[in-house]
């Protein structure tokens, strides 16, 4: 198993995502309040090695994991996704490619 995050740094970025998908007023949201409880819960005890507290990490790590790569998949559904037909030339463009023009100036190129 890799080694995982700490629970500061992963709380902090579950945060920094709720604040991409909420706004400024994140923290009166019920996601806000579930997340802190959690936290707050499984909080680093006396224990020598507590499971359940690395289960909650690896959760939340991997909530983390989906909460960014939902906002990652947005941002590139809205880029490409959508505009109705495009130009053969716009197409291109897109994918970094230029399209062929005529040597000879036959007079249907631009």
């Amino acid at each position: 198993m890799a080694a995982l995050s700490s629970p500061l740094r992963v709380c902090r970025g579950i945060l920094k995502e709720l604040r991409a998908i909420q706004g400024p007023h994140y923290k009166q949201s019920l996601a806000y309040t579930y997340v802190m409880d959690q936290f707050r819960k499984n909080e680093v005890t006396g224990e020598r090695y507590c499971r359940a507290q690395q289960e909650a990490l690896h959760s939340s790590h991997t909530y983390l994991c989906l909460l960014a790569s939902t906002r990652h998949h947005l941002t590139l559904h809205n880029l490409y996704h959508g505009k109705g037909e495009r130009d053969p030339e716009e197409v291109a463009g897109l994918v970094g490619l230029r399209l062929p023009t005529q040597p000879g100036g036959k007079g249907w190129e631009k």
